[in-house]
């Protein structure tokens, strides 16, 4: 694939998955280093989310808890949990799984991250959620 195929490629995936939020964080990169907007779209969405071994909502789960992780990522964890709810994840299932990143990174990363669902969360309608055990 020539650059240009590879970038329209994965807008294509892009717009699936992470939707306007998505185009928003490339556009917010255009002044600034439109390269690297053009990475996250051709390589990062047009290369590694099309692969076919893991289904969108796997490779979501994936990146949530990465993100969680890694803390300091609250702006992308906005734009990913977004985007877990588009690829069919429940909002149980988004708070479940930033509940067990507790266990591997910690209780304020895991906090951190819940509470940046809490926003997603409200600004869908998704709230409450109810996960007690």
């Amino acid at each position: 694939m020539t650059r240009e195929e590879r970038y329209e490629h994965g807008m294509k995936v892009l717009e699936q998955v992470d939707g306007e939020a998505g185009q928003r964080i490339v556009n917010s990169l255009a002044d600034t280093s439109p390269e690297l907007g053009h990475q996250v779209v051709a390589w990062a969405f047009g290369d590694m989310y099309a692969r076919p071994e893991l289904p969108p909502r796997d490779r979501q789960l994936v990146t949530l808890g990465v993100l969680t992780a890694l803390g300091g990522c609250e702006i992308e964890l906005d734009v990913h949990i977004n985007a877990a709810l588009n690829v069919g994840l429940t909002p149980t299932e988004i708070s479940e799984a930033l509940l067990h990143s507790a266990v591997y990174c910690g209780m304020p990363r895991s906090i951190n991250a819940t509470l940046v669902a809490k926003k997603v969360f409200a600004e869908r309608d998704l709230l409450p959620i109810t996960n007690v055990a």
